[in-house]
């Protein structure tokens, strides 16, 4: 198992179950794709590998994006918001981003649409 460095882990803010919001935005498109949750395992290990980690609420277990489908995320860049308590992963998307199969899973329910 990967340690985060403790540095890192010290600057993040994390909710009661020790998990953090990551926000998933597309390098050559600029497009936020997704949205999930990481702990400081799934941190580290993105950190190290450029290989997408998250953790899986639902399951109680850590995943990495593509593992089963394919469809996965190769880390550009990792950054920390202001508040520490989201980080901004880069990526290189192969695939859907969305468990849908869609590019993003913001593609569909627009509730406001852009001005023209």
């Amino acid at each position: 198992m990967t340690r985060l460095d403790p540095d890192i882990a010290a600057r993040l803010k994390r909710n009661g179950d020790g998990l953090f919001t990551a926000v998933v935005q597309e390098r050559s498109s600029g497009d936020v794709l997704m949205v999930a949750w990481m702990d400081d395992d799934a941190l580290a290990r993105t950190l190290e590998t450029r290989e997408a980690t998250y953790f899986s609420r639902s399951r109680g277990e850590q995943w990495i994006k593509g593992a089963t489908s394919g469809h996965t995320q190769h880390v550009h860049s990792v950054r920390l918001d202001c508040d520490g308590d989201v980080v901004l992963l880069t990526v290189d998307q192969v695939g859907g981003a969305c468990h849908t199969g869609d590019h993003s899973c913001f593609d569909k329910d627009v509730l406001l649409a852009p001005e023209p």
